[in-house]
């Protein structure tokens, strides 16, 4: 993909998870939320929160 095309699917992914997760009370759960999602995505064999926060660079 072209950069500029990955910002634009960037972009409307981030669209995407703010409806999928504006039913959520807490701002901490909407924002962790995205990230599991974001993991949930990439590559890798274990799509448990650890091994997802390690390859998004997440504590």
């Amino acid at each position: 993909m072209r950069r500029d095309e990955i910002t634009r699917v960037r972009a409307e992914l981030d669209d995407f998870v703010g409806e999928v997760l504006a039913s959520l009370a807490r701002k901490d759960q909407r924002s962790e939320g995205g990230l599991y999602l974001r993991g949930l995505m990439l590559e890798g064999r274990r799509q448990s929160m650890q091994p997802m926060g390690e390859r998004l660079g997440v504590d």
